[in-house]
């Protein structure tokens, strides 16, 4: 979504800066400086900017084990967001739609480190939520992701994902 937020957010604006120059290509300094937000923000700040910034975090490492990380950070923090929050954030976002991609993500972690039991708890939650998805491409791309990784867990491939957040390909 494009809308401008309801209210200026100097963190989240640092986090879109941040996101922004990781997918340009220089993932280390885009760590850097989400790492330097994380610091700033503390495990008890503010739990949308905590979910934003960790989910957008792992998607800057290679390593599933850091990204998976970063994920439970992710999806934790959502668990404390109220859809007020969100709403203050932007009209056009609801708490539920942050499920699908959090849950995708953390089953594709565990399935490249390859614990597929816990990938298919995590795959199953990932369709469980996927109605809350926009009917739009942004929820198109994820659940053709959902489909992809669950494909893999069942293949029990650990190959990193060419469509993967992250992923140079």
């Amino acid at each position: 979504m494009t809308t401008a937020p309801a209210v200026p957010d100097p963190t989240m604006e640092a986090i879109g800066r941040a996101v922004t120059r990781g997918r340009s290509g220089d993932a280390p300094a885009a760590r850097r400086e989400l790492l330097d937000l994380w610091s700033t923000i503390g495990v008890t700040g503010d739990p949308l900017h905590r979910c934003t910034l960790a989910h957008h975090l792992a998607d800057l490492h290679e390593d599933p084990a850091q990204a998976l990380a970063w994920d439970i950070r992710a999806l934790d923090a959502t668990d404390a967001v109220t859809e007020q929050r969100v709403q203050d954030h932007h009209a056009g976002l609801h708490v539920a739609g942050f499920y699908p991609s959090l849950h995708l993500n953390l089953a594709d972690d565990y399935r490249r480190l390859g614990s597929f039991e816990a990938a298919t708890g995590h795959i199953e939650a990932a369709r469980t939520h996927a109605p809350s998805l926009p009917q739009d491409s942004y929820g198109d791309l994820l659940r053709a992701a959902v489909g992809e990784v669950a494909e893999a867990i069942t293949r029990r491939d650990r190959a990193r994902r060419a469509s993967a957040p992250g992923s140079p390909g």
